[in-house]
């Protein structure tokens, strides 16, 4: 993936700013590319650890239940609250060392879950570690710095509850953590469930604490120099991923932006220009003191996003995020985008131990240890069915010198090996359901078998008391040459029967045996089959949602661009016609005043011409002095006038 950051200065129209909201595409202060690339270890501890609070809410929820079990439908109904990514009856059944199924009684129908004694016994050692004062005191450290790191000092609870698994905070932690340590903060506000407003809480600090007010950089130049105050000495670590090139011009900003001053994420900083590198470094010193104070190191990106908006940093968070990849790294895995501290991690590990690290680490032994016992169990039984087998083989062979009584021997010692199999059977399979039908099935028809054989080996022994009495009598009466031929005859009989019978129980056996391992290896490739059609189909159906919103993206990107023409050639237009109206304006009114000017010379010519005419034509004196003024002035105007039309 491909990052450009180019440096822009200038307002950007409507459509340049959709445009740069819709490809993430942020303004920001170094020209150059960074290449992204995956690191393997850093998945590796996301995707090893996806299941694993998903597996701790099922075992908190059947926990809480007075009887210590729960239907599996309410564990579906609840599958939002309990952050279950898969189907329950699926995750149930991949860690059946974390989770037992079950049917009451017996004859329900709906199958039921419990906790096995292994993880009740680390259960009952998470709840003692949870207790130590040593932990309580951690813990609400961590939630003290969390206040701190705010402008106003209080974050609300609901905030909390979303990284309080990250903060190795237990689940009561408003009864069990706060009243504990008044000195700290305090609860603000009290939850409203009848109106359904949500949790209005709200975490308030009570006294500042200077000595954890000091950041975890801070404290690392403090051990190497002694001296605190020389900010200029503080500079991030950086942790760059194998594979990663970089640019020269992106190297030298990174060196020069380590340069600049270290400003403690404990201060106020906010008079900073957002679009400043002093702002982007105060930023980063943030959110590297957020993830160092988690004890995982690691959290979802939501969760940053989600408390950088209640900080109002929300857009330097991700601007921090995209510009810093040798501080911090972005995960894909286990089904989201994972925000994790490099600095934290060596090896796919976390560097710093933690009493609430072991813990879960010992969970996941416990759940990925599974598939290894079952192995080994395979191995086991069917080692012990070949010595079985070799046995009975010899002691076949021994069955034609020890006679009857010999026979009814071996027939009891093998049902008690019989027996003695099934138990290991049912003891070592971790997958096996004890209360299924097909157990109930098999258990009946191995009574069965068992009966059967009890019975023939009575029934060999009546007839060997009564061949007894009648080889005596027979004896007695001189029939003792034909009872030894009935003796023989029968011995042989009996021979062949008990070998045919010692056939059909093998090969019963046997065939049960091969029937159970059919059944377990087409299960295990049905569910591999699903479980790549519904990879394929969330691949498929990714795909076509990006598919889609790059082809909404391009459709917005060409309408605005449309919009943009249409409304540049509707101004041009717009424009023109006020120019050419302004144009006519400006003519007629040239046109008017050209004209006034010309009647006014004409007149003026008229004038002059009308005054040398009167000055030559002379009235008498009595005519001029009968003639009124008004008079001559109005035929004055009058012929003015009518000169003027003549002229026009």
């Amino acid at each position: 993936m491909f990052l450009f950051f180019r440096s822009y200065s200038g307002p950007l129209s409507r459509t340049q700013q959709q445009l740069h909201i819709s490809q993430i595409h942020l303004r920001t202060y170094v020209d150059g590319t960074i290449n992204w690339v995956r690191d393997r270890g850093l998945d590796h501890a996301v995707e090893r650890e996806k299941n694993l609070l998903p597996v701790m809410n099922i075992k908190d929820f059947i926990k809480s239940e007075p009887s210590k079990s729960v239907p599996v439908s309410i564990i579906t109904q609840k599958r939002e609250i309990l952050r279950i990514p898969m189907r329950p009856i699926d995750l149930i059944r991949k860690y059946p060392s974390i989770f037992e199924e079950f049917l009451p009684g017996g004859i329900g129908v709906q199958p039921h879950v419990k906790l096995t004694s292994k993880v009740l016994e680390l259960d009952a050692e998470e709840q003692l570690t949870y207790q130590t004062s040593t932990c309580r005191q951690q813990a609400a450290d961590r939630l003290l710095k969390l206040l701190m790191l705010s402008r106003v000092h209080k974050v609300p609870v609901s905030i909390i509850d979303q990284l309080k698994w990250d903060l190795g905070l237990p689940k009561d932690f408003v009864q069990s953590i706060v009243p504990e340590f008044p000195d700290y903060f305090k609860v603000v506000g009290r939850q409203n469930f009848a109106s359904g407003s949500g949790d209005m809480r709200v975490l308030e600090l009570v006294c500042w604490n200077n000595e954890l007010a000091t950041s975890v950089l801070e404290k690392m130049a403090a051990k190497v120099k002694h001296d605190t105050s020389k900010r200029m000495d503080i500079t991030f670590p950086m942790k760059y991923s194998n594979g990663f090139e970089m640019d020269k011009k992106f190297k030298k900003w990174v060196d020069e932006w380590q340069k600049l001053p270290y400003i403690s994420p404990y201060e106020n900083a906010s008079h900073l220009s957002p679009n400043s590198d002093e702002s982007d470094k105060w930023t980063v010193a943030i959110l590297h003191e957020l993830l160092h104070m988690l004890v995982t190191k690691k959290t979802e990106k939501e969760n940053i996003l989600c408390i950088g908006e209640y900080f109002g940093l929300r857009s330097r968070f991700k601007r921090a995020l995209l510009h810093h990849p040798g501080i911090f790294y972005i995960s894909s895995k286990a089904g989201t985008y994972t925000v994790v501290l490099k600095e934290g991690y060596k090896r796919g590990s976390v560097v710093e131990s933690n009493p609430l690290m072991n813990i879960r680490n010992k969970y996941l032994h416990l759940m990925n240890t599974v598939e290894e016992d079952s192995k080994t169990t395979t191995k086991h039984i069917s080692t012990r069915q070949q010595k079985q087998e070799q046995k009975q083989e010899q002691k076949e062979g021994s069955d034609d010198a020890f006679g009857v009584q010999n026979e009814a021997e071996l027939l009891n010692s093998s049902d008690d090996e019989d027996e003695d199999e099934d138990e290991d059977e049912n003891t070592s399979s971790p997958h096996t359901v004890r209360a299924d039908p097909r157990d109930n099935v098999r258990a009946d028809l191995r009574d069965n078998v068992r009966a059967d054989r009890r019975d023939h080996v009575c029934a060999d022994r009546g007839d060997q008391v009564r061949a007894d009495r009648g080889d005596q009598v027979r004896a007695d009466r001189g029939d003792q040459v034909r009872a030894d031929r009935g003796d023989h005859v029968r011995a042989d009989r009996g021979d062949h029967v008990r070998a045919d019978r010692r056939d059909h129980v093998r090969a019963d056996r046997r065939d049960h045996v091969r029937a159970d391992r059919r059944d377990h290896v087409r299960a295990d490739r049905r569910d591999h089959v699903r479980a790549d059609r519904r990879d394929q189909v969330r691949a498929d159906r990714r795909d076509q949602v990006r598919a889609d919103r790059r082809d909404h993206d391009r459709a917005d990107r060409r309408d605005h661009d449309r919009a943009d023409r249409r409304d540049h050639v509707r101004a041009d237009r717009r424009d023109h016609v006020r120019a050419d109206r302004r144009e006519h304006v400006r003519a007629d009114r040239r046109d008017h005043v050209r004209a006034d000017r010309r009647d006014n010379v004409s007149e003026r010519h008229f004038n002059l011409k009308e005054n040398a005419t009167r000055s030559r034509v002379t009235l008498p004196k009595r005519m001029n002095a009968e003639r009124p003024r008004d008079v001559t002035r109005e035929r004055t105007g009058m012929s003015k006038r009518h000169s003027v039309r003549t002229e026009v």
